[in-house]
Parts: structure tokens; sequence; C-alpha cells
């Protein structure tokens, strides 16, 4: 499909009452865990194309092209605040926690096993590990707090189990930055890789900022707050990796395509009849908007959409689904790794003084109060062992052991087998 041959009506049309922006929300004991991550997905995406216009109209004189902008930034705002309250009443913030984490495992391994730039491959599976342990802990904290299992939330599609720990995802923000992709040699579908991508994990990042201080005992604002700070780390990795050529207008098409691009995915892979009306209500909304950015760049910079997004035609959608061996897979190859400027390296070739080490030890120390490693040390002594989801036993020797913490694998050299990052496998 080219979203740029698709009919919309005028993008105030769009415009919708207080009333119709209140909708009745999903039953959290019926809803599949797809439908709830898919919904986080379309939120953070329309939060991120309402904030790249905010910055375009900040660096914008003419008060025409202001005016264009703030009207569809104003109708994604509503669609936004229609998808969050889709959220019932009746989920917890943890509860709510599980999905973000399921779509940061499962969203995250689709892209990788289609990504064919490397270095972008790369960052998606690094970043994969560490928000795979981000829900073991989660896991670990909803048991204790809520009673709840949280293999039930995620429909046992997704293992919950340790990984890297997160005490190790501690690294300085020079090794989070990374090399923007090239403007001529990306493809359509690494562009919308690292716009969503970025979209999904800076979602994350301001839902746990904001929840922090509101939780409802210690042990869990200080979980929010380690996860928080790593998740900024990945919104800074991710958000690198974007293509840095487009002019504001150029990127404002590009979030619209994105946008497009996403409710449509979410159309076409929605088990849920009455959610998936909504997709396509949005998706003919952001088609409108997208015709209009089109517009808009060939009055002020003379452009055709096409000299900016050289193949329109959307590439297969987006599909959450399992992803359990090839998360496996990555953790079993990789899982001593940590940042290194625009790479990634294994930590038994760091000489002893790099900054990776004094970094997480700034942060970390003393260990036994870092609340990532607190709270599986606390499952443990009211419950004699952890709290897990496994298929199989890790792949990781050290984490067999399920009445300690690891807390060396990713950070002490020989502290586990690993391979290496491998591109995709073109058949």
């Amino acid at each position: 499909m080219n979203p740029f041959e698709e009919k919309a009506k005028n993008v105030d049309e769009y415009l919708s009452s207080l009333k119709d922006l209140y909708p009745v929300p999903y039953d959290k004991n019926a809803a599949d865990p797809y439908t709830k991550t898919r919904i986080i997905l379309a939120a953070g995406a329309e939060y991120e194309a309402n904030w790249h216009s905010h910055h375009a109209m900040r660096h914008i004189a003419d008060p025409d092209l202001r005016r264009e902008m703030a009207l569809c930034r104003f109708v994604e705002k509503q669609q936004q605040q229609k998808i969050a309250n889709l959220k019932p009443i009746d989920e917890t913030v943890l509860e709510t926690t599980i999905a973000y984490e399921q779509l940061a495992v499962d969203l995250t391994a689709e892209m990788a096993q289609k990504e064919k730039d490397f270095n972008v491959k790369k960052a998606l599976d690094f970043a994969l590990l560490e928000d795979f342990d981000h829900l073991y802990r989660y896991a670990n904290l909803l048991d204790m707090d809520e009673g709840v299992h949280a293999e039930r939330l995620v429909g046992k599609y997704t293992e919950i189990m340790p990984a890297r720990p997160t005490v190790n995802h501690h690294r300085h923000p020079f090794d989070n930055v990374k090399n923007d992709i090239s403007g001529d040699l990306a493809n359509t579908q690494t562009v919308l890789n690292t716009l969503i991508i970025t979209a999904a994990e800076q979602q994350t990042m301001n839902y746990y900022m904001n929840n922090s201080a509101a939780y409802i005992n210690d042990r869990g604002r200080r979980l929010y707050q380690e996860i928080a700070l790593v998740e900024e780390e990945h919104v800074t990795q991710y958000g690198s990796l974007i293509d840095t050529s487009p002019t504001l207008l150029q990127g404002s098409l590009w979030h619209e395509y994105s946008e497009c691009y996403i409710y449509w995915s979410n159309y076409m892979t929605e088990t849920d009849e009455r959610i998936k009306a909504l997709w396509e209500q949005y998706f003919e909304a952001e088609v409108s908007h997208l015709l209009k950015a089109a517009e808009l760049l060939r009055k002020y910079e003379g452009k055709n959409y096409d000299e900016v997004i050289k193949d329109p035609v959307f590439p297969d959608p987006l599909s959450l689904h399992e992803n359990i061996e090839y998360v496996r897979g990555i953790l079993k190859e990789t899982v001593q790794f940590t940042g290194l400027l625009t790479d990634y390296e294994n930590v038994n070739k760091l000489h002893a003084d790099h900054r990776f080490f004094k970094h997480n030890e700034l942060m970390t120390t003393p260990i036994k109060d870092a609340a990532s490693h607190r709270v599986i040390m606390d499952r443990v002594a009211d419950f004699g062992e952890d709290y897990r989801f496994e298929t199989k036993e890790n792949p990781i020797n050290k984490h067999h052991n399920r009445e300690q913490d690891d807390v060396v694998v990713g950070l002490k050299p020989d502290a586990a087998e690993s391979g290496n990052f491998h591109p995709l496998k073109m058949a």
C-alpha cells in the first residue's frame, strides 16, 4: 500500500468532542496481550509526532505554516488521549508496565529480524536483552506487591527470566550515542524502524519517570527510577540512529508516514474488532495529516513527497507475536556486551579502567541497595526463589540458581560465554 494514494477528508474534519474522546476501555482480564501492546505503541507514535511538531514550530517563523502544524498537532493529541484511555481504571500501573515491557521485547525482536542495516540490528539486539531483563524485575515486583503472576498478563507468549542484569545496564552517556543512518542508503523499513523504536522507548521512559514518584512503596519507586534512567540510555541510542539529514518539514513527513504505517499494521493484525475499527478510523485521519505534510513540503520547499520517501509503498505489516527462540539466541550470543562509543564490545576486551566500569560503579554502589537487585533478593527472601516463566532452562549458566540474583554477567570478564552480533541472514 502507498498511503499517499489513499483518500481522506480535510484535517479539521477529524476533530472530536470531549465526549467522543473518552472510549469504553478494554477488559484487562479478556483483552489479548498484543492488543494492549498495540495500544501502547500507537500512543507512543502519537506522542513522538506531536513533540516533533512542537519542536519544528519553535524553529519556524511563518505564521500560516505554524497554524497548519498546530491543527494537525491538536488532532493527533486528541487521538493520543483517546488511545491512552482505552486502558481500564482497574488496571494498575504495574500491570500496565508489564505490557510496556512485553511491547519492548516483542517489538524489538520483530524489527531486528527484518532489519537489513547491521548497525541498526545490533542496536535492537543489544537493548532487547535489557528490556527483557526489565520485564523480569517488574514481574517480581508485581508478584510481591499485587500477587499477580505476569505470565498470565503476557499470555505466556513472552518468557520472564533474567538476561543481562539491569544493574549492569548503566553506561557512560558517551557510549549510548551511535551513528545515524544514511538518507541515501537507508531503505524505508530501516527509517521506519528507527522512528518507531525511538517513539516506543521514549513513551516507556516517560511512563516510568512519571510514575516513579507516585508508586505505592519505596522499593517500587526506586525500581522505576533506576529503569527509567536505562530507558533514557535507550532513547539516546535509538534517537541517535535517526537520519539527521531531513529538514524539519521532511521530518514531519516521515513522522506522519510512520504513524500511517503503525495504524495500518495495527489494523492488519488486530484481533479485537472494536479496537480494529479505531485503528481504521485513525489510519484515515493520519492519511489526512500525511497529505497535508506533503502539501506543505511542496509549498515551502518545492519538493514532492517521493523525493524524500523514495519508496513510499509500506513494507509488510509490523506484527507483534511470540519471539521466544529469537530472544534466547540473542541472550546466549551477546549477554557479555556493553556499549563502546558508536559500537558494542564484549566486556572481556575492555581495559579495567574503562569508563563503563567507573560509571557503573558510581551508579550502583553499594550493589545490595540497587533497586533492580534488591527486588529479586526480596522475592527470594519471601518465597525462597525468584519468580520466572521459562519454557526451558536459561541459556546463561549463572542464571540457573533461582535463590540468587547474578550481578556479574555483563560486567565481569568471563562471567558468561558470549559470541557476537550477527547480521540478518537474507534468503
